[in-house]
C-alpha cells in the first residue's frame, strides 16, 4: 500500500464523522438524541412517539445496574473512560459522567444516639448543623433538657405536670455532638423553611402546635421562638415552601382545605383563603361493613416552585400549576395512574434539577418527578384487615412549562412507600429509605427497603436505575435525609411507634448514618476540586457574573469538565422535602492557573427568584462527575 493510499484511508473516518455531523447540528444528537426526540419530536433524527389517549406514556424500563468494574483501576484509565455528552450550543457546554468503577456506595454509622427521633431535619447554613425534632406530645426523649435550659415546660398546670425533655437538638455533622434547644408547642407533623438570612420558619403541628408559627436563627446560641396563634387554619402535614420573593406559604393540613401567606414575626392571619383542589382530591371514606374509614391520601401536598413563578400543586394523584397572587389554576395535568401519592400513601416528588445557561438564562424546560406510593385504600387494609399491600414500583416524569405535557412513566427496581428523594450534586436523584409494604403510620408497614436507588436524570431510558449498596437499619415511618456539604447523605430517624419504644420489630430509631453515594469511591479522589471559599464570590446578585476558585491537582481544567451546581437545603419530614431543588448553571469560562495550583471558574447566576429564590445554598464545582465539598453562597 502506497503512503498516499494509507494516508487517504486514515482521513476517511473523520470525513465520515464530518459529513455525519452536518446531518445532526444540535449538539443534544450523541447521548441524549434517542431521549430528546422522543420527548419532542420536533428535534433532529427523533421519530415522533404516538400519545396514548389517557394522558401517559407507558415506558417498559427495567432496573439497569451498571456491571461491575475494577475499583482499582488507576485514575489515569478512569479519566480516560469519562464519558462526554454535548449538552449545550450556546457555551459548548458538556456533561460529563464519571466511570462506572462499581462502587455502590458505603454507609458509616456516625452517632448512635440523635437525642430525639429525627422526625423533622433540615441543614441550616452558616453553622452546618443539622436541626432535628420530633413530637413534644410524647414528654419524652433521649437528651434531658441541660440545666442552662430549665425550667421545665410545664404541660399540665393543673396536675403540675412537667416536661423536662429536649425535643429538638441541633446535630454537628462533623463530630455528632448535640446542643439541646428548647421548644414547647407541638411540631407533630409540621412544615418549614429557610429565610433568605437563612433562619428557620416553621409552620403548624398537633394541638397546641397546629396554628403555631415558629423562628429559630442561626446560631450556636438561638433558640425557638414560638407564637401559637399566628395561623388562621390548623396545619397539620401542611406543605410550606418558598415564592420568588422569599416570603412563605403554606397549603393545606388535616381538615384545612386552604392555603395562607405566613405572617412575619409578630404578626397573625386573620383568615385564610380556600382552595378546593384540596378537597376534591380527598380520599374520604371506605365502608366495610358498620365501619366508615377516613383515609384522605392528599394530606402534605407535594408543592414545588415553578420557574415560570407559579406553583406545581399535587395532590392524591392530580396535580396543577397554580398561581397563588391571583388564586388561578394556570393548568390542570392528567391524572397520574397507578394510585395514590400523598400522606397516607407517602411516596416522592423532587422538581429535577434545572438548567441554566451562560447565555439566555430563562430556563426553557422543567420536570417533575413523582415516584411510589401506595394503592389508595392501602391504610384501610393496613388499619382494618392488617393486610399490608405491595408499594406502587412506578414513577411518572412531566413537563410543567409545555401546555400538553404527558406523564412519562418508568418502573423502580421495587416498590418505596415513605421514601426520601435527595437531589445530588451531579443532578442526579437518589431514592432511600421507606418500605416495600403498607402505608405511613402507626406499625402500617413491613418489608423495609434497605436498597437506596440512583435515579439517573439524563440516562437513556431504560437504563435510569442503579441499584446500591444496601443498610442494614430499617427506615420506615418518620425518616429523613440530609444532603451535606461533603456530598454525603445523612440519614436519621424512624419510628413507627406512637412514643418512643425499644422492644418491639422497629424500634424508635435514634442511630445516624451517613451514606456515601458512588461519586465518592476513593479511587475517584483525585479528580475532586477543592473551592478556596476565600477567593470566591459568596454573596452573588441575579443575571450576574461570578467566579469560583479551586485548589486542584490537575494541571488545567477543561471547561467541558467543569460544572457548577446550586443546591437548595430541604426541610425534610414524612417522605416530603419541602423547597429542595438543584440549580445546573452556566459556566462561561475556566481560567486556569489563575494563581499557581487554583483555577478560576466564572459562572452566570440563576435569572430571578422564580428560578431560585433567595436564600443560602450549597455551591458544588463537579468535575468530571466528581463534586467538591460545598460552599455556602447567598442570592440576594
Amino acid at each position: 500500500m502506497t503512503v498516499m493510499s494509507f494516508k487517504f484511508l486514515c482521513l476517511l473516518p473523520l470525513l465520515f464523522v464530518s459529513g455525519y455531523a452536518q446531518l445532526f447540528q444540535d449538539p443534544f444528537f450523541k447521548q441524549e438524541a434517542n431521549e430528546t426526540a422522543e420527548e419532542d419530536p420536533s428535534v433532529p433524527g427523533g421519530n415522533p412517539i404516538d400519545e396514548n389517549p389517557v394522558g401517559y406514556r407507558f415506558m417498559n424500563n427495567n432496573a439497569a445496574v451498571g456491571n461491575p468494574q475494577n475499583n482499582k483501576a488507576a485514575v489515569g484509565n478512569i479519566q480516560n473512560n469519562l464519558k462526554r455528552n454535548v449538552k449545550n450550543p450556546q457555551n459548548n457546554n458538556v456533561e460529563v459522567d464519571a466511570v462506572n468503577t462499581g462502587f455502590k456506595g458505603k454507609w458509616d454509622l456516625v452517632s448512635d444516639n440523635s437525642g430525639v427521633s429525627a422526625m423533622h431535619a433540615i441543614l441550616l447554613p452558616q453553622i452546618n448543623k443539622v436541626l432535628m425534632y420530633d413530637a413534644t406530645i410524647w414528654r419524652i426523649s433521649k437528651f434531658p433538657l441541660p440545666p442552662e435550659k430549665r425550667p421545665c415546660h410545664v404541660f399540665d398546670p393543673v396536675r403540675k405536670l412537667e416536661d423536662c425533655w429536649c425535643h429538638s437538638v441541633l446535630f454537628d455533622i462533623e463530630t455528632s455532638q448535640l446542643k439541646a434547644l428548647k421548644i414547647e408547642t407541638d411540631t407533630w407533623c409540621s412544615s418549614g423553611g429557610l429565610t433568605v438570612d437563612g433562619n428557620l420558619v416553621g409552620t403548624g403541628g398537633f394541638m397546641n402546635g397546629a396554628r403555631t408559627l415558629r423562628f429559630l436563627n442561626t446560631c450556636d446560641e438561638c433558640d425557638w421562638r414560638e407564637y401559637p396563634a399566628a395561623l388562621a387554619d390548623p396545619r397539620w402535614y401542611a406543605t410550606q415552601i418558598t415564592l420568588p420573593d422569599g416570603r412563605f406559604i403554606i397549603f393545606g393540613g388535616r381538615d384545612a382545605f386552604s392555603y395562607e401567606f405566613i405572617p412575619r414575626e409578630g404578626r397573625s392571619n386573620k383568615k385564610s383563603i380556600f382552595f378546593p383542589f384540596l378537597r376534591d382530591t380527598t380520599d374520604n371514606t371506605v365502608l366495610d361493613n358498620k365501619n366508615f374509614f377516613r383515609i384522605e391520601n392528599n394530606l402534605y401536598p407535594f408543592v414545588h416552585l415553578s420557574p415560570d413563578g407559579n406553583l406545581f400543586v399535587f395532590a392524591n394523584n392530580r396535580s396543577i400549576l397554580f398561581n397563588p397572587y391571583t388564586d388561578k389554576i394556570v393548568r390542570e395535568f392528567p391524572v397520574l395512574p397507578g394510585g395514590a401519592r400523598n400522606y397516607p400513601a407517602s411516596g416522592m416528588s423532587v422538581i429535577l434539577p434545572i438548567r441554566l445557561y451562560a447565555i439566555n438564562i430563562d430556563p426553557k424546560s422543567a420536570e417533575v418527578l413523582v415516584c411510589g406510593g401506595a394503592r389508595w385504600d392501602a391504610y384501610f387494609y393496613a388499619e382494618i384487615k392488617k393486610q399490608f399491600l405491595p408499594a406502587l414500583r412506578d414513577c411518572g416524569r412531566i413537563h410543567l412549562l409545555k401546555q400538553n405535557a404527558v406523564w412519562k412513566m418508568e418502573t423502580m427496581p421495587a416498590g418505596r412507600v415513605m421514601g426520601d428523594m435527595t437531589i445530588l450534586p451531579t443532578g442526579d436523584v437518589l431514592m432511600i429509605n421507606g418500605a416495600k409494604t403498607g402505608t405511613s403510620a402507626w406499625g402500617f408497614a413491613e418489608e423495609p427497603n434497605l436498597t437506596p436507588v440512583i435515579y439517573k436524570n439524563k440516562a437513556k431510558r431504560g437504563n435510569k436505575f442503579q441499584e446500591l449498596a444496601a443498610g442494614t437499619i430499617p427506615r420506615m415511618y418518620h425518616s429523613t435525609s440530609v444532603l451535606l456539604p461533603d456530598g454525603k447523605v445523612l440519614i436519621a430517624g424512624s419510628n413507627t411507634n406512637n412514643g418512643y419504644f425499644y422492644d418491639v420489630k422497629y424500634p424508635t430509631e435514634l442511630r445516624v448514618e451517613k451514606f456515601s453515594p458512588p461519586y465518592l469511591d476513593p479511587a475517584l479522589a483525585p479528580l475532586r476540586q477543592e473551592i478556596m471559599v476565600e477567593k470566591s464570590d459568596k454573596v452573588i446578585g441575579y443575571g450576574k457574573r461570578f467566579t469560583v476558585s479551586v485548589r486542584s491537582k490537575e494541571l488545567e481544567l477543561d471547561k467541558i469538565d467543569v460544572k457548577v451546581t446550586m443546591f437548595s437545603p430541604a426541610f425534610t419530614t414524612h417522605g416530603i422535602s419541602m423547597n429542595q431543588r438543584l440549580l445546573m448553571l452556566g459556566v462561561i469560562d475556566v481560567t486556569n492557573n489563575a494563581w499557581p495550583g487554583v483555577h478560576s471558574i466564572a459562572a452566570m447566576s440563576p435569572p430571578s427568584g422564580k428560578v431560585a429564590p433567595p436564600g443560602y445554598y450549597l455551591l458544588f464545582v463537579v468535575y468530571k462527575g466528581i463534586p467538591s465539598v460545598a460552599m455556602w453562597v447567598q442570592i440576594k
